[in-house]
Order: structure tokens, then C-alpha cells, then sequence
């Protein structure tokens, strides 16, 4: 039984990846999913839509499930491990999916030692997601397995020790507005050129999307660009702005302020569990 603590957007993603079955290893699961919900609408959504058992009590989750996915909200992590943690016995493996939650944080907590914490991101939702994975040591490999399943059935997969998840989280995690924000000015600058709202968004969702295709089949970001740029031509034009504004700066620090905004949540969440316990 796979349980869910927690039945948000993230969640569904997880879900409707596990039903669809498009991993063969986790298709057989897709009558075996529980999950634990306050909202009594939201149940009922998940219920009719994919056909999974719903609560809205988590001891009910932890007690019938071998894997337990934490999809609460971070700041919401430390009601809902107290609710849990006199029902998560040893066998039991956990994952966390909550941006800034680390392993020493449930260690601290649970008694048992098969953690997982995971960063999925936003286009988990049309099963073409990025999650990496961070283990507890010592952490068999049968029982990675079926969580590596789980995540394979919502895009790809990497195993990365936990120091570099704040990068990932802003990376991966973040990733998605930042490209959606240039997105937003390049459709702006298309409406300023003349084109309608709906014709320039059509033109730079295809473009991002076609550019994403280009980049997966191994070509590099640097050979496209360059492909692309004739000297003395249009692009050529474009990136010279780019370059003289400073663009590749910009993005650097923004990235930077991510990773430090993760690092501070992750140790204000950590500082405030102490004091409460002193």
C-alpha cells in the first residue's frame, strides 16, 4: 500500500502517474493507494477521479501503507510528523516531498530509518518531472526501488547526497517559474510588436517546447544557441542586449537568492522544532 499524507497538487501528480501505469513496477498499485486529507472536497475529487481510498486521519494512512509519501506544506511538517510518528514503525519507508525538510529533521522524529527525501517540480503534474532523490545511509536497495518507480512514473529521476538538494531546489524546483516569467516577457514583447495575446503566447509555448525536445536529445544549450545565431542576424541582435544587461549575472544571483532562501527555511524549520522541544 502506498500512503499519502497529504492530497495537494503534488500528490495528484504522484497519483495519476502511479494510475496511468506507466511504469509496469507500480501499475499494479494503482488499487493500493491511501490517502490522508482534511478537505472533504478535495477526498472526494481524488476518490472519483482516480479511484483511490481516502481519510481524513493519518494514523489510518501510516498504519495500512509500506511506503508513506509526506506531501504537507513545510511549514505544516511538524503537526503532521507528531500525529504520526507513534504509528511509523521501523519497516515502514517515508518520503518526504516537502521543500526544505531534511533527513536529520526526520530522523529526529521517526523511528524508523528508511527516509527519502525528495525535490519533485511543478511539471510532475503532466508526468514530465524532475526528482531527485536523497537516502538515509545504509538504505537497502529493495526497498529504493518501488520509490524510484513511483518518481520514474512522473518523468526522471536522479540520486543525489543530500548537500546539493538546496541547489536542486532552486534549480529544478524553482526552475519552472523562472522560465515561465521569461515567458511572460517574451509574449509581453510579442503583444508589443503588434501580435495579439493569444497568437504570441501560441508562438513562445511551442518555441519553449520544441527548444525542451531539441535540448533532450543531447545537444548542449551553447551548440543550439549557436546554431541558431547567423552573424550580424536577429538573434544575434537579441543576445547582444542580453549580454550588455547582463542576463547570465541576473540569473546567477536570482538562482543564488533561491538557494540561500532554501537554506534558511530548511534551518528555521530545524531551529524552531529545538526550541519547542527544550
Amino acid at each position: 500500500m502506498i500512503g499519502f499524507i497529504g492530497g495537494g497538487n503534488m500528490a495528484e501528480a504522484l497519483i495519476k502517474g502511479i494510475v496511468s501505469g506507466q511504469q509496469s513496477a507500480v501499475s499494479n498499485q494503482q488499487k493500493k493507494i491511501f490517502v490522508s486529507e482534511p478537505r472533504e472536497e478535495r477526498r472526494q475529487y481524488l476518490e472519483e477521479t482516480y479511484g483511490v481510498k481516502t481519510t481524513d486521519k493519518n494514523t489510518d494512512v501510516v498504519s495500512a501503507s509500506d511506503i508513506i509519501i509526506l506531501a504537507v506544506k513545510p511549514q505544516n511538517m511538524e503537526q503532521a510528523l507528531d500525529n504520526i510518528k507513534d504509528s511509523v514503525t521501523e519497516d515502514k519507508t517515508v518520503v518526504s516531498i516537502a521543500a526544505g525538510i531534511t533527513l536529520s529533521y526526520l530522523q529526529s522524529r521517526l523511528k524508523t530509518k528508511k527516509l527519502i527525501r525528495v525535490m519533485p517540480n511543478t511539471p510532475a503534474l503532466v508526468q514530465e518531472g524532475m526528482s531527485v532523490m536523497s537516502l538515509c545511509e545504509c538504505f537497502p536497495d529493495k526497498d529504493i526501488a518501488p520509490v524510484r518507480e513511483i518518481l520514474m512514473s512522473i518523468g526522471k529521476v536522479l540520486v543525489m547526497p543530500e548537500k546539493y538538494m538546496n541547489a536542486v531546489t532552486a534549480l529544478s524546483g524553482s526552475g519552472p517559474a523562472f522560465i515561465a516569467f521569461f515567458a511572460e516577457a517574451m509574449i509581453e514583447a510579442g503583444i508589443k510588436s503588434g501580435l495579439s495575446r493569444g497568437h504570441a503566447a501560441e508562438l513562445v509555448v511551442q518555441t519553449l517546447l520544441g527548444t525542451a525536445k531539441i535540448l533532450d536529445t543531447g545537444l548542449s544549450p551553447d551548440e543550439l544557441r549557436e546554431m541558431v545565431t547567423s552573424p550580424g542576424g536577429t538573434t544575434a541582435a537579441g543576445l547582444k542586449v542580453f549580454n550588455e544587461k547582463g542576463l547570465t549575472d541576473i540569473v546567477i544571483t536570482a538562482m543564488e537568492a533561491a538557494i540561500k532562501r532554501a537554506e534558511e527555511l530548511g534551518q528555521g524549520l530545524v531551529g524552531d522544532s529545538t526550541r519547542r522541544r527544550e
